[in-house]
């Protein structure tokens, strides 16, 4: 079978979008006028972990018996599951649309273990993954909705299509966005705007190292969350003593 192709942002465009972090590339995105860019669902699993990378793409839709042969070993290479995993190289996010389905095991551990050799950098699945009690020993960065001991067609899905544009968690996502997820969950960072919101980001929440300096000391919160204009000589006397 054969799959389109991701064109893959460079790693550095994808560094710089891991070190804003999700939050800040959510809000700072906002700032843009693109509200709609948190997977609601998927959530931390692994915590403490932070990535970002290309996203691919899998696209899961509610089972129909006639356009699914049954079994879970029947003609592998037909799984459409698979096939994604095929695609993975290094630094990649897989990012599938279960549909918010609690039932449904998109992946096991063996196939996480294939994907952990390809050295895939983290999975966002709006549904869930089986065998987790093995899964966590291969330490991979997991966003999800939840685990089940069912695999993927027992229940309700069937794998529909690879590397085409999905809805995850409510937000589109288009093969080789940058998605960036930690502990408050995963957002996808279109290409395009990618190294805009990075600028911004740096430029609009250059303050809050400095701001949490102050807040820390008890000073206040109205001065110094946001950075109040009154304020911004003090910023700037701080940068200039850390030659920033």
């Amino acid at each position: 079978m054969q799959f389109p192709k991701i064109e893959r942002p460079s790693p550095e465009l994808v560094e710089q979008v891991r070190q804003v972090g999700a939050a800040t590339a959510s809000a700072t995105l906002a700032h843009m006028g693109l509200r709609n860019c948190y997977m609601v669902g998927p959530t931390a699993w692994t915590k403490g972990r932070s990535v970002a990378g290309p996203a691919l793409t899998l696209k899961m839709l509610p089972k129909r018996e006639d356009l699914l042969e049954e079994g879970e070993y029947v003609d592998v290479e037909k799984q459409l599951h698979r096939h994604v995993l095929y695609q993975v190289e290094k630094g990649d996010v897989v990012v599938v649309d279960a549909r918010g389905d609690l039932t449904s095991g998109i992946f096991g551990d063996m196939m996480l273990t294939y994907f952990k050799g390809r050295g895939g950098a983290g999975l966002v699945i709006d549904g869930c993954i089986r065998d987790f009690v093995n899964v966590q020993k291969l330490e991979i960065p997991l966003w999800l909705a939840g685990v089940t001991p069912n695999y993927h067609t027992q229940t309700n899905l069937m794998p529909h299509d690879v590397n085409c544009t999905i809805a995850c968690g409510g937000v589109t996502v288009v093969p080789g966005d940058i998605i960036v997820a930690d502990d408050d969950g995963a957002v996808c960072v279109p290409v395009a705007l990618a190294e805009e919101m990075v600028a911004k980001a740096h430029k609009d929440h250059g303050w809050e190292e400095f701001c949490r300096e102050k807040l820390m000391a008890g000073e206040p919160l109205q001065r110094y969350y946001p950075l109040h204009k009154d304020a911004e000589p003090e910023y700037q006397a701080w940068l200039k003593a850390r030659g920033k």
